[in-house]
């Protein structure tokens, strides 16, 4: 059964240039999901993801994919700097440092992962977190949560894109 979906958009987004899709950043928010919420709607906290997970699953689309979500700041990953433009936001709603993701959490990411996956072409060199994109700045996710995600994705997806039924 799917989990819920529904739209909280947020101002703190760009239209411009369109967003490259190449794989997903995914981060922690340390505060609670309807506190997030609440605070990426308000244009002066110039942060949003594309998508935040509450611990029981439901999501809420804060910007849409063809937009880029302010999520990752200075970042870099295989050598390029700019993550926001080529790198989705995905955050769990929480703290992994101080509580492990839900198994709701991790069902509803593989869940908002299936159809991108096939349809962007994408393997696991290009799904990362905030942890590895701005090393020595942010500190999410948890290296185990880190880890269980990135085996939850290659046992439903495998290393590289394919029909995931």
């Amino acid at each position: 059964m799917p989990f819920p979906e529904f739209n909280a958009p947020s101002p703190n987004y760009a239209t411009l240039p369109l967003h490259e899709r190449r794989g997903v950043c995914f981060h922690h928010t340390e505060m609670p999901f309807a506190e997030t919420l609440a605070f990426m709607a308000r244009p002066e906290s110039r942060v949003s993801y594309h998508v935040v997970i509450a611990p029981d699953g439901a999501r809420a689309r804060l910007v849409a994919d063809e937009h880029l979500a302010w999520h990752a700041g200075v970042s870099v990953f295989h050598g390029r700097e700019g993550c926001n433009a080529f790198l989705l936001g995905v955050s769990f709603a929480g703290d992994t440092r101080m509580a492990p993701l839900t198994e709701a959490q991790l069902a509803s990411a593989l869940e908002w992962l299936a159809p991108r996956w096939v349809k962007s072409g994408w393997s696991l060199d290009w799904i990362t977190d905030h942890r590895q994109v701005a090393p020595g700045r942010k500190k999410d996710l948890a290296p185990a949560e880190w880890s269980r995600l990135q085996s939850a994705i290659a046992r439903r997806f495998g290393y590289y894109a394919r029909d995931p039924r």
